[in-house]
């Protein structure tokens, strides 16, 4: 097999694990608050981290620079990025938040015509504005549903384009990251969890004492811890180490197109074991961003 073909797998793999882990993010967090939730599995993939580090060699960059930029990218890849990731879950819903990781990969391009001065034509920025329209009308449904508190939901999905706004910075840090073949994907991402830990742990320390830390962890049902291990071992380490191996792979656009396929698996599972209901705002939403995915992404025989 290629290392494409291989990078393509392991982005199927990755794409599968990602789609279940909104649903699962949005049951947990039922259960424990964000900051709890994300130390916990922080806690859970440092420790596997730093049992397999100890079995191999650290490699990191000889400039500090470079090694400045690794624990940068490490910082944002966890405490800032999933920070936002879970909050954002607290306030919204799972099929809301899937369908705004849609436009992701339209974020990715845009970001590359605004800084990278990349080529597009008319039709892929006709498809993107259209996407970009159909997400401003999900991320505003609360409003539109006339619901006695709407803030919190429409704050929830803020925090999620915040969430893919930190994810398009990211894409392109960890291009520059693994440019330097001595650089390995694994070891990115244990060092994420670890860091992350090591920056969560005194801020969740920071609002809650360690006796009700502990109490809230005690009180939960098995299915949320259950939750917890599926985001820190599957979703955690083994997902963003196919991720991470990708990234080395193949093109930083190619990667976030599979960010299309989330909603296939997440949004069966919002609907049927969530019970979230879809509401005509939401249907709207989804087809006018897949026709502007469709307009930007497919492209014309030649």
């Amino acid at each position: 097999m290629s290392p494409r073909a291989k990078a393509y797998l392991d982005l199927i793999i990755v794409s599968a694990i990602w789609g279940i882990a909104g649903p699962v993010i949005r049951f947990t967090v039922g259960y424990l608050p964000p900051a709890i939730f994300l130390t916990y599995r922080f806690a859970i993939s440092a420790f596997v981290g730093l049992l397999l580090l100890s079995a191999t060699k650290l490699h990191l960059p000889k400039k500090p620079g470079d090694r400045l930029k690794i624990v940068f990218y490490c910082f944002l890849n966890s405490t800032i990025s999933l920070g936002l990731l879970f909050l954002g879950y607290q306030k919204t819903s799972a099929l809301t938040a899937s369908l705004l990781d849609a436009v992701f990969p339209l974020m990715v391009s845009a970001t590359g015509v605004a800084f990278l001065h990349e080529h597009v034509t008319h039709r892929e920025k006709l498809g993107m504005l259209i996407a970009f329209g159909g997400t401003l009308l999900v991320t505003i449904e609360p409003l539109l549903q006339r619901r006695s508190i709407p803030l919190a939901s429409l704050q929830g999905n803020l925090l999620i384009l915040a969430y893919l706004v930190v994810g398009v910075a990211l894409h392109l840090l960890a291009k520059l990251i693994f440019r330097n073949a001595s650089t390995s994907p694994a070891q990115i991402t244990h060092l994420s969890f670890i860091i992350g830990f090591l920056t969560m742990l005194p801020l969740t320390l920071a609002f809650s004492s360690p006796s009700s830390i502990l109490s809230s962890l005690q009180n939960v049902p098995l299915s949320a811890h259950l939750g917890v291990l599926y985001m820190a071992l599957l979703s955690g380490t083994l997902a963003y180490t196919l991720w991470h191996r990708a990234q080395k792979t193949i093109e930083t656009g190619e990667v976030s197109v599979f960010t299309y396929t989330y909603p296939l698996f997440a949004a069966p599972l919002a609907v049927y074991w969530l019970h979230e209901p879809i509401t005509p705002v939401a249907i709207v939403s989804s087809l006018v961003i897949a026709s502007g995915v469709l307009l930007a992404e497919i492209k014309k025989s030649r």
